[in-house]
Order: C-alpha cells, then sequence, then structure tokens
C-alpha cells in the first residue's frame, strides 16, 4: 500500500473500528510511538460537545489555502459544487470530515447547518484545525466534532477551500484520506490504516494489562515490579481473571 491509500490499500474491518473504540487516544498514542510514529496526536483541539466525544472512522480531507478577496465572495455559495459544500455532500457513513485550516481561528470552516448535513449523512464526526460557527448549536449536536476554536465570521473571510481527499496536515500532524481517526474526550489522533488493526490489537492488551496495574497500585502496590510490571506482576496478570493473553 501507498502512504496515499487508494485502490488496493488494507480493509479495516468493523472488528477493528469496534476495538478502537474501546481504547483511549492515551493508549493508541503510546502504541504508535512504539511503532516509532511520534506526531499523531492532534493537539489543541477540543470536542465542541463534551457529551459526544467518542469517534472512530476513516478521514476524509478537506484543504484550504488562504482566502483571496476577488475570488472568495458570498456569490460562491451559489454554486453546489463548492468544495466545502461538494465535500460535506461526499463524505460517506462512517467516515470523518478532517480540514486543514492552517491552524487559522479567525474565520469559522464550518457552521451548523452543514455539521448537520453531515450528521445526516452517517459522518462519524468532524476535525478541524480551524474554528466553527453556531458553536452553541455544535454544544448540543450529536456528532463528534473537534476544533481549535470558535468564531462566528464566515469562512471566505480566510479560506478557500481548494482539495478533496489529498493528503492534509490537521493541527501539524499529516493525515491522509483513508487513515482511521480516533477521538474520546482527550482529544484527536490520526493512525495510518496500515498499522490500524495491529494497533486496535495491542491497544486493546495494553488496556487489559493497565487495568490490572492500575487495580494493584490502588490496592496500595508499590511502583517497582508492579509499573512496568515484573515477572511476578505478569504472572499474577496472565492468571487473574481477563488477562489470559500475553502481553508480549
Amino acid at each position: 500500500m501507498t502512504p496515499q491509500g487508494g485502490a488496493g490499500r488494507e480493509v479495516v474491518g468493523p472488528e477493528v473500528l469496534d476495538a478502537l473504540r474501546r481504547v483511549s487516544t492515551a493508549t493508541v498514542t503510546t502504541q504508535l510511538f512504539g511503532r516509532g510514529l511520534r506526531n499523531t496526536f492532534l493537539a489543541g483541539l477540543r470536542p465542541l460537545n463534551p457529551g459526544c466525544t467518542r469517534m472512530v472512522g476513516e478521514a476524509f480531507t478537506l484543504r484550504h489555502i488562504p482566502a483571496r478577496e476577488d475570488l472568495d465572495v458570498l456569490s460562491v455559495f451559489k454554486d453546489y459544487d463548492h468544495p466545502q459544500r461538494l465535500a460535506v455532500e461526499s463524505v460517506g457513513p462512517g467516515q470523518v470530515l478532517v480540514m486543514d485550516c492552517r491552524g487559522q481561528t479567525r474565520a469559522a470552516s464550518i457552521g451548523g447547518i452543514l455539521a448537520t448535513r453531515l450528521l445526516r449523512r452517517g459522518a462519524a464526526g468532524l476535525v478541524t484545525d480551524g474554528a466553527v460557527r453556531d458553536s452553541p448549536f455544535f454544544a448540543e449536536l450529536e456528532l463528534p466534532a473537534f476544533a481549535a476554536g470558535v468564531c462566528a465570521t464566515t469562512n471566505l473571510a480566510h479560506h478557500h477551500a481548494v482539495d478533496l481527499q489529498v493528503p492534509i496536515g490537521c493541527a501539524e500532524v499529516p493525515v491522509y484520506p483513508g487513515d482511521i481517526i480516533v477521538a474520546d474526550a482527550e482529544g484527536v489522533v490520526c493512525v495510518p490504516r496500515h498499522l490500524a488493526a495491529e494497533v486496535a490489537r495491542d491497544a486493546l492488551e495494553q488496556e487489559r494489562l493497565e487495568d490490572f496495574i492500575q487495580r494493584e497500585v490502588e490496592a496500595g502496590a508499590p511502583l517497582r515490579g508492579t509499573y512496568p510490571p515484573d515477572e511476578e506482576t505478569l504472572r499474577r496478570y496472565r492468571s487473574s481473571a481477563g488477562g489470559d493473553q500475553n502481553p508480549g
């Protein structure tokens, strides 16, 4: 597989997505770090609805460049194929719209109507390193949404949508179409598609072991020998309920 995805890219089955829904972004970033990937967490993005944060889905990307006054005028929105609107109408069920806004929050990158359309299309969520408008609406919307800020100003003031389904940088993290986006209350992480299955598998096992360690520490165990676990701790883990897999 090439990093850009496309025909022949790995199939990410529902069992992989389900496993990623059961683990934290902290665990996922640790698994990616162990594979040499240090820049995967989209720092600075916060959930717009704190009650709706769990999100897992395939990235659908949209890239923006700075707006230009003679091109980015209100009349462009009469074109139903304007890239921003076309992106919203192209995101498929279970996909996450990920927008590269260059970290610029002086204008919104999306508002409530378009977000509602994403929800009705079955999108898994949206992510932008820019701002959103209609933020009180987002605070109640049952669509996981993460942004760098809020701003009432229309996107045309500072953003020109140009490309769909191309590699982008969102919050300084490379995101390729088809990568797997995972989010929880802590934030958003991008998992390269070809690593999704193994990361999901090992993340589940990491959390089983860490749950056991957490209980040990709560019971008064010292860090030495417990975290990280020595062979005795691992033996007790393996013999405990749910510790039936080798943590490797």
